[in-house]
């Protein structure tokens, strides 16, 4: 939902619609909320996806670890972060007809535009996806405004649950970011041919079985004189491209043979 600690009123709304916020599908989406809009915030992220192929602003820690267990699953095709509740009349009537006070500036009385986290495309249609941490939902104002968003996406047919950090995988999140540090990663000196050829070698060193992760990456890196660190890249690279299987929901140990999901 949308964070309020901010001057809201009907000309900044205008401004976003003009820069097209909330609009818009994956390299294009532009986010509702994003992350310079508070220059005092605590813990804000921006993240490139695999998914999108764009930077995705993310507002909290959950929302970080969970937007890296979506931009991971093969079923998801699309994420929009920070999405808004745009129509503001069915937002405001949801909130009438449910006896609750819709939520506006202080100082303006402008209606803010509530966002819901996540919405979600997959194979199996829409799905708006909430963060929240558990405690916070022992707060009647909280709940008050989850009920008007999922009234909001219930009247438009859209699947709309909370989620929180007991339906986060931590540990997942964890690899996931750790694999990501590869995406763009790139081996000075060396032309695709050369790192493909240093990739086959991997591939084929590892499913030999004869030596751990770690050793195999050591034994590529001096085989191809590649500078330190580099092996672990390409072998994260591999992993992220499908060619090689981990087990990314339990702790790595590349220092064990048997590394392979």
């Amino acid at each position: 939902m949308s964070k309020h600690h901010r001057i809201w009123n009907q000309s900044i709304h205008e401004k976003y619609l003009r820069e097209g916020r909330g609009c818009g599908s994956g390299i294009a989406y532009s986010p509702w909320v994003q992350v310079q809009d508070f220059a005092s915030r605590g813990v804000v992220s921006r993240v490139k996806g695999r998914t999108t192929g764009r930077i995705h602003h993310l507002m909290s820690n959950n929302e970080l670890a969970y937007f890296y267990i979506l931009d991971w699953s093969d079923s998801v095709t699309d994420i929009r972060e920070q999405y808004p509740l745009s129509d503001l009349e069915c937002a405001v009537k949801c909130a009438a007809t449910a006896g609750i006070r819709y939520p506006k500036d202080n100082v303006s009385g402008y209606p803010y535009v509530l966002t819901c986290d996540f919405m979600i495309t997959s194979a199996s249609g829409l799905k708006a996806r909430t963060v929240k941490q558990s405690a916070e939902l022992n707060n009647p104002r909280v709940l008050e405004k989850l009920e008007i968003e999922r009234r909001y996406w219930f009247s438009r047919g859209i699947d709309w649950k909370i989620v929180t950090e007991n339906e986060i995988s931590r540990q997942k999140a964890k690899n996931i970011e750790w694999l990501y540090t590869a995406i763009d990663f790139s081996v000075s000196g060396c032309s695709e041919i050369e790192i493909e050829q240093a990739k086959i070698y991997m591939l084929d060193s590892l499913r030999c079985g004869e030596n751990s992760a770690i050793e195999v990456v050591q034994m590529v890196e001096d085989e191809f004189m590649l500078a330190s660190g580099a092996g672990l890249q390409l072998f994260k690279q591999l992993v992220l491209d499908g060619r090689y299987a981990l087990d990314i929901s339990q702790p790595l140990d590349l220092t064990e043979k048997a590394v392979a999901a």
